[in-house]
């Protein structure tokens, strides 16, 4: 248990600045994460496409669907 609180510790000493930025502030990067993983996801779903065109397509749908209404990411 020691060893789990030592490394918790200085986990929270290394992003110290950025946790106390967050709470100051109330932002978070959590927007463009989501859609980086769903850009992410969208890419690997559309690997096999011969058409790179299409790929990109698909991509921007899936990332730009909760801006046009939709809130469903799949």
């Amino acid at each position: 248990m020691q060893l789990e609180g030592q490394r918790l510790a200085t986990t929270v000493e290394a992003w110290w600045p950025e946790i106390f930025a967050f709470l100051h502030a109330g932002i978070t990067n959590v927007g463009s994460e989501g859609t980086k993983r769903d850009i992410t996801t969208i890419g690997r779903d559309a690997y096999g496409f011969r058409n790179p065109g299409n790929q990109r397509l698909r991509t921007r749908c899936a990332a730009t669907r909760r801006a046009r209404g939709h809130f469903d990411a799949r």
